[in-house]
């Protein structure tokens, strides 16, 4: 960690996001802009279409595939120093590559790096590359982690009776379980949305049009070759752009990812309110302090922390997702700054999954506590009474139970009393006699199985 890093990703965080550097670093961003132009190269080579361009050796193939495989920081550097001078970033690979070739076999294909593209060519796909890697590889996993993680504990909890709140206030029972797996239902669907996305990547020249690849070579099919090209990095084409790949596919990550951060943001919320409440204790962690002046306190900072992180990873995300789609007419250049943010807004996401799961490792769930709150709660049971009422004719069914109930509490014996003297028939007199706060849970428990129907 790094205490004079600008960014609590590349400082306070740094151990967490390690990982994240091979795919969102301007080291992966050089790395896959390499990448790009070496197999334009090699793609170009095996077109027999393009006459002044010979065909490859093996060990000339070798040569440049290990150029990507063998890039290092020492090579990015190289690259950082040659953008001193030409002040672009794109050119400054293509020079780099100039350099690598000259000495070699490979020198009088030098022509031929960086044929007919401009620079958002290699862009768009070098970042379409770093997102795929980086969202399929790194956050997705660690996002199910977290979900396969909450998913076992509505498991181990589907039958754990709690008294719920709407509005804060007390409501008809659930059970733990049910409540923790709204959450894991809703994370899977969003899950699943982002495994589905398609990252799209252009090849296509100045403005879109081929205009280079047309004069230069007009006889080939410049646009299916382009498709083959495109798909051959694990992309999927983009037909129709302008000089810039659209982003939209950016967009709808970005979306995605802003749905899936909320609802996570909502369930850190809920445990902090579980936490306060006393539902969930926290295993106290050996040398940890929770307050510099208040000895007995375990805070919830783990869900603080993460709550922070969801916030500005949305915040950024949102930016990104409503900026990188207008570019004014064929291009301008405000959307490559705002790229350069993308891995801080996954960053910032995957600190919070980090935090999120730290939580959870040292929560144990307390039934005293349940129990407290929800045994004397005896004033929700006036819903199902008022139902059984209803549906037996009984007038003014739903007035007769606010009267009795709203706004004050009542007592075990004093529901029995009331039910007793209903005219009632005796077996729903006797059904509604044995119900208590715990067991009144509808179907809670068994609604969790839903979420063991949508595994991953």
């Amino acid at each position: 960690m790094s205490v004079t890093a600008i960014s609590p990703i590349d400082g306070r965080y740094a151990a967490q996001t390690a990982d994240l550097m091979a795919d969102f670093s301007e080291f992966a961003l050089i790395k896959c802009r390499v990448r790009v132009e070496v197999e334009w190269l090699l793609f170009l080579a095996e077109l027999p279409g393009v006459t002044d361009l010979r065909m490859l050796t093996e060990e000339e193939q070798a040569f440049l595939h290990a150029l990507t495989a063998d890039f290092d920081p020492a090579q990015a550097d190289r690259v950082k120093e040659i953008e001193q001078t030409t002040r672009h970033d794109v050119k400054a690979v293509e020079y780099y590559l100039q350099e690598k070739l000259r000495s070699t076999t490979l020198a009088d294909t030098i022509p031929f790096i960086h044929f007919c593209c401009t620079s958002e060519d290699i862009n768009n796909l070098a970042y379409a590359q770093m997102l795929q890697v980086g969202i399929t590889q790194k956050w997705l996993p660690l996002a199910h982690r977290m979900t396969d993680r909450v998913a076992a504990m509505a498991t181990e909890q589907r039958d754990v009776a709690m008294l719920a709140h709407t509005h804060g206030q007390p409501a008809s029972p659930t059970t733990l379980g049910k409540e923790l797996a709204v959450f894991v239902h809703r994370w899977r669907r969003q899950l699943r949305q982002i495994e589905a996305l398609e990252y799209l990547g252009k090849f296509n020249g100045t403005v879109g049009n081929f205009h280079t690849h047309s004069v230069a070579y007009p006889d080939l099919p410049w646009e299916d070759l382009s498709r083959q090209f495109v798909e051959r990095l694990g992309l999927t084409f983009n037909p129709l752009t302008t000089q810039i790949e659209s982003h939209d596919t950016i967009a709808e990550l970005a979306h995605a990812l802003v749905r899936f951060n909320t609802i996570l943001l909502g369930f850190d919320q809920d445990v902090w309110t579980y936490i306060s409440l006393g539902y969930f204790k926290q295993r106290v962690v050996a040398g940890e302090v929770g307050s510099s002046t208040m000895p007995h306190k375990v805070n919830p900072i783990n869900f603080e922390n993460s709550e922070a992180n969801l916030g500005i990873s949305n915040a950024l995300l949102t930016h990104l997702a409503t900026k990188l789609p207008i570019s004014r007419m064929q291009r301008d250049l405000t959307d490559s700054s705002a790229l350069r943010n993308i891995g801080a807004a996954v960053a910032h996401s995957y600190v919070s999954l980090h935090a999120t799961l730290r939580g959870l490792s040292v929560l144990e769930v307390s039934p005293i506590a349940l129990a407290r709150d929800l045994d004397p709660a005896w004033e929700v049971l006036a819903e199902p009474v008022q139902t059984v009422m209803r549906r037996a004719g009984v007038p003014d069914a739903y007035e007769k139970l606010k009267d009795l109930t709203r706004g004050a509490g009542i007592t075990r014996d004093a529901l029995r009393e009331f039910i007793s003297a209903l005219d009632l028939q005796e077996d729903d007199k006797q059904r509604l006699l044995a119900l208590t706060p715990a067991t009144y849970t509808g179907l809670a428990s068994s609604l969790v199985r839903h979420i063991e129907e949508m595994k991953h």
